[in-house]
């Protein structure tokens, strides 16, 4: 989602921008994103460079590299499967080494990586999470975030080798486009109408803020630096009440308990084990529908004097663009 809300905004200011993709990508959900900004949905795609390329295979990956000035990496596997991690690690990990390697080798003047929330620390103070929250290993995390952390050390590895960079960790993106994976599923259950809600709480920023954020970044002399982006700290009870609004649902009023929920994790294990089926409500995204996690994104905020589109207003946009 990142990726292609990103490319409209570059073709906006640039005549040439070269984009990967793996064989298996869906390139008419790009067009499908350009057509909520431009009628010229198809003239801009077309102007875009496009080279099939993994990041984990260097040989076409190399050829994506040639001439280029500035980079953008929002490539990532997300699962939250243990089973999956060998799969994340290669490429969070491998992959985002190669990218560095690349811009190293290819003489890139500026990368800008696209972390994760998923990578700070929780502050035992209470005080909110933000750019000084490092990594904490005792924490219980994630597969998914160890193999996020582990491409931030790539980046910052590639940083002591003489690369320009800056890193963005957005928190969960709201956006149009994609409406079967990440947030987009958000978006997918609330239009189905709900009335149950979990107990936690997380950041929420608009996928056009991240894509801003990134270029302004960018585009500045800032170096070397990362910044949380997230607009707006919502309990998920507010942000599905506020979907539901949008929808013309009724809001959720029934708690979900946390007993139920992990009851139905391991449902879905046994499930899974009989049948072979593809996991769907894992215990660590259980428990992050019930952790209550507050972020300070002051810092991008004085840095480019940056502001964030309201959640109301990114909610209402995403959910006629929805509905369209």
């Amino acid at each position: 989602m990142v990726g292609a809300h990103l490319l409209y905004s570059l073709l906006q200011k640039h005549d040439k921008v070269r984009a990967t993709h793996r064989a298996s990508s869906d390139l008419e959900s790009v067009k499908k994103v350009f057509s909520f900004y431009s009628e010229s949905a198809v003239g801009l795609f077309d102007r875009i460079e496009w080279v099939e390329a993994n990041i984990t295979q260097i040989p076409n990956l190399t050829i994506a590299f040639r001439d280029i000035t500035t980079v953008y990496h929002c490539a990532a596997f997300i699962s939250f499967n243990p089973k999956k991690y060998f799969a994340l690690k290669k490429t969070n990990i491998e992959g985002t080494a190669n990218v560095v390697n690349l811009c190293l080798s290819e003489g890139v003047k500026k990368l800008c990586y696209v972390s994760s929330i998923a990578t700070l620390a929780t502050n035992l103070n209470g005080k909110p999470i933000d750019e000084e929250s490092y990594w904490n290993p005792d924490e219980d995390h994630s597969v998914y975030a160890l193999t996020k952390h582990g491409a931030e050390m790539e980046v910052w590895r590639g940083v002591q080798e003489g690369l320009n960079a800056v890193i963005v960790n957005p928190g969960v993106i709201l956006g149009e486009g994609y409406w079967s994976s990440g947030s987009g599923i958000i978006i997918k259950n609330a239009a189905k109408g709900s009335k149950y809600f979990t107990g936690g709480s997380s950041g929420f920023v608009d996928v056009q803020d991240v894509v801003r954020a990134m270029i302004q970044l960018t585009e500045s002399e800032v170096s070397n630096e990362r910044y949380v982006l997230v607009g707006e700290n919502l309990t998920y009870k507010v942000l599905l009440t506020d979907l539901a609004e949008n929808f013309g649902n009724k809001p959720p009023t029934k708690a979900l308990r946390r007993s139920t929920f992990m009851f139905l994790s391991r449902l879905d294990a046994l499930s899974s084990f009989l049948f072979r089926s593809k996991r769907k409500l894992l215990k660590s995204m259980v428990e992050s529908l019930y952790r209550s996690s507050v972020y300070d994104a002051s810092k991008i905020k004085e840095d480019l004097n940056f502001e964030f589109t309201p959640t109301p207003n990114t909610t209402k946009r995403v959910v006629k663009n929805y509905l369209s």
